[in-house]
């Protein structure tokens, strides 16, 4: 693959380096009674109850009172991968905090219970996980261990497919077979359920989220948000998140979108057009 385009390389380097502290990079976090969220890596709403929950450096939040980060259970392990499968029920990868003891990677990880507790399905001290997404009953993940798309109907075992050089993955979630991929030269597609890719075509994206087949959401390197409903063939902008460079997108719906910058996470409820600020990411933090 060509070398990432300046933007996107700092978007990847951002990413991987908030990961290298693998064993312990969210030990420094402040007290559970006030913590600070410094870099997130995922997003979702939980049906059970609409809550908002933020996969971050430092553990699993929910915005609290003036959007202040309430942390939720008492992880403080560096959440990657993260995906709301169901209600209560959460999917994620990652690495422990200091002193957590356990595997540098995590593998996967379950919580039943809103990410109170959670614990481990598979590929501990193997896998990890830097994309999740769940569609039609199976878990689609990244492993950035080997650039590796892999499989998974009960998240115990699970099927290589491509190896491609990703920031995220999203797939339809009306035609399971096809899955999109953000590279360095565009986004990629696969119609064969990720066995292989179509080379990466522009525009370039940071992160891709699928909430419907005519519902494909993008935010490229500098924050500017784009749908397609042609499955990824044509983009449209929309509008600029604020905040400055992403770091994470879910489209919980076609009008309903989540995305993460620099200094907080977004919400829109009109399809991209107006965001609003749901919870504060400390602008001093080194990660």
């Amino acid at each position: 693959m060509r070398t990432w385009p300046l933007a996107a390389t700092a978007v990847l380097a951002l990413t991987l380096a908030a990961c290298a502290s693998g064993n312990g990079g969210a030990g420094d976090a402040p007290a559970a009674s006030q913590p600070t969220v410094s870099h997130i890596h995922g997003l979702g709403i939980d049906p059970a109850d609409d809550r908002l929950y933020v996969a971050t450096h430092e553990g699993l939040f929910t915005p609290g009172k003036g959007g202040t980060a309430q942390r939720v259970g008492d992880s403080e392990d560096d959440f990657m991968g993260f995906t709301v499968a169901g209600a209560n029920t959460f999917l994620a990868s990652g690495h422990p905090a200091l002193g957590a003891g356990g595997p540098g990677n995590r593998g996967l990880i379950e919580s039943t219970d809103a990410g109170k507790t959670w614990k481990t399905r598979s590929l501990a001290g193997e896998a990890d996980f830097h994309a999740l997404d769940y569609a039609d009953g199976t878990i689609y993940g990244y492993d950035s261990t080997g650039g590796l798309l892999r499989v998974s109907k009960d998240g115990t075992k699970w099927e290589d497919r491509a190896r491609i050089e990703a920031l995220d993955i999203a797939i339809n979630p009306d035609a399971p077979d096809t899955i999109l991929a953000t590279t360095a030269e565009g986004v990629a597609k696969s119609t064969d359920a990720g066995e292989t890719f179509a080379a990466g075509k522009a525009p370039v994206m940071a992160f891709v989220s699928w909430a419907k087949d005519d519902a494909l959401y993008g935010i490229d390197t500098s924050g500017v948000l784009n749908r397609s409903t042609d499955g990824g063939t044509t983009w449209k902008k929309t509008t600029t998140v604020p905040g400055g460079q992403p770091q994470a997108l879910t489209a919980v719906n076609a009008r309903r979108i989540l995305a993460a910058t620099q200094d907080g996470v977004y919400e829109s409820q009109d399809s991209g057009k107006t965001f609003t600020k749901r919870l504060t990411v400390s602008s001093s933090s080194p990660h």
